[in-house]
């Protein structure tokens, strides 16, 4: 267990006080509309005062069911998905800050349709984003995985 030591005059001057550190319990939650994870294995969101975190989101269905086998169709469940994590918390796609995308091919991830697909979220000016491609993901079956980070209003 480890102790944050805060400088006096920081709490003095307000900048840091106990209130302050209250608000900033961590709130963990499993949307309905999202899959079950499995016990002890993760929850899809997680707040802290207004930040929203947003667990990688893959193309499944609500009851685990892949969205099919091209990255097109999964891309648009994971950002169906997102914006159900995103409503759970009374947010949508114009809080997100920040996101991490992660694909089994880039070159696929810039294919026809999924330009057009990010933005019909997204918009013209979407936040922040960084593409890695890796090997593989959770199941050989994924194509893209993207996490989130939103801040409320």
């Amino acid at each position: 267990m480890w102790t944050l030591r805060l400088p006096a005059a920081l709490v003095a001057a307000g900048v840091v006080g106990v209130a302050d550190a209250e608000a900033q319990a961590v709130q963990r939650f499993n949307p309905p509309g999202l899959s079950t994870p499995a016990p002890g294995t993760f929850s899809h969101v997680a707040r802290v005062g207004k930040l929203v975190f947003i667990a990688g989101q893959v193309g499944t269905k609500t009851d685990g069911s892949l969205a099919g086998p091209e990255m097109k169709a999964q891309l648009e469940q994971v950002l169906e998905n997102l914006r159900i994590a995103l409503a759970s918390q009374g947010a949508d796609f114009s809080h997100v800050t920040k996101l991490t995308t992660f694909v089994t091919s880039i070159t696929e991830y810039r294919g026809p349709g999924l330009a057009e697909a990010r933005a019909k979220y997204f918009g013209s000016v979407p936040p922040p984003n960084t593409l890695v491609q890796i090997g593989q993901l959770a199941s050989p079956a994924f194509k893209i995985e993207i996490e989130a980070t939103a801040a409320l209003p």
